[in-house]
């Protein structure tokens, strides 16, 4: 439980079948008034949050929620208050949803919610809203190009949506070669590819975003792209992660968690060890070691965004 100088709020990304998200305008009055947020309120002493969460949903907008889990903690620190935002992804609901209090709602796509202005607290949910639970990260390129593009597509028609093109063992017009090809197959599945290469590259190439290894992160003083474009990270330890949020990343890769058969001898930081980190960090967090689409739920459950992966989600066509 948060200390009695922060205060506590439960809040709600919900989604309709049609994958938008809900937003309300806070009154002019309010603190931070005239925003667009995420429905909530705060938390009352001794209560349960899903408890809370089904309160808040209720007075608010005269729903009962049938769905839930979590998606992300996130502390913030204002000039005049302290909040801590136990933020649930609400994906099935009963009742007619309406501003119960009189506010503005508004039912958003997650591609404009950028478009909005939220207080400053909100951004990460905005973040996390707009991203999937699973993140393929390629296996190193091992046969000839076309063996590799069929497994990435094997993999994009199971639905996976945000991929890393990892390929270490690939150099300068390889790699960019390897990058384009990627990048045109993720665009026929409506996905979005991250480049792990130096960052002017994902410009220069139409790519979504970089990610950066935890040697080219520790180099770096400000984040090295703009906010069109994401950025995100590979962090082992709370060092890591706190420079990572410090030079304004969107997301981060947390390992290992489990033990893998690639680094059996490697130190694990184990489900208690992920959720230490993503208490600390004020961005979504990948799980990543070890990870396959059934650990999900206890990733969900110790504050993480979700899990990534390279075996467990490459080449899967479904069979």
């Amino acid at each position: 439980m948060p200390s009695p100088q922060i205060q506590h709020v439960v809040a709600a990304a919900i989604f309709n079948s049609a994958g938008e998200v809900l937003l309300a305008l806070r009154p002019p009055k309010a603190h931070q008034g005239g925003l667009w947020e995420f429905p909530g309120g705060k938390v009352e002493a001794g209560e349960d949050i899903q408890r809370a969460l089904a309160r808040e949903m209720y007075e608010e907008l005269g729903i009962t929620v049938e769905a839930a889990r979590p998606l992300i903690r996130v502390r913030h620190d204002y000039a005049d208050k302290s909040v801590l935002l136990d933020v649930w992804r609400v994906d099935a609901f009963a009742g007619q949803l309406h501003g119960r209090e009189g506010q503005q709602i508004e039912w958003v796509a997650p591609k404009h919610l950028l478009e909005r202005a939220y207080p400053a607290a909100n951004w990460p949910i905005v973040t996390a809203a707009r991203l999937p639970p699973l993140y393929l990260i390629t296996p190193e390129p091992r046969s000839e190009t076309d063996d590799f593009l069929r497994a990435l597509e094997q993999s994009l028609r199971t639905g996976i949506r945000l991929v890393q093109l990892r390929a270490k063992t690939l150099a300068g017009d390889d790699y960019k070669c390897l990058a384009e090809q990627s990048l045109r197959l993720c665009r026929n599945y409506q996905a979005q590819l991250m480049l792990n290469a130096p960052p002017h590259l994902a410009q220069e190439l139409g790519a979504d975003g970089v990610h950066l290894d935890s040697t080219r992160l520790m180099t770096l003083d400000e984040r090295p792209l703009g906010r069109e474009l994401w950025v995100a990270a590979s962090c082992h330890n709370a060092t890591e992660l706190a420079h990572a949020c410090r030079i304004g990343v969107d997301f981060a890769v947390v390992s290992p968690v489990l033990k893998t058969t690639s680094h059996p001898g490697a130190q694990t930081l184990g489900w208690t060890g992920l959720h230490a980190l993503t208490e600390q960090a004020t961005v979504p967090v990948y799980a990543l070691g070890g990870m396959t689409p059934g650990h999900l739920p206890q990733a969900w459950a110790h504050g993480a965004q979700g899990i990534a992966a390279i075996g467990a989600l490459w080449g899967n066509d479904g069979n």
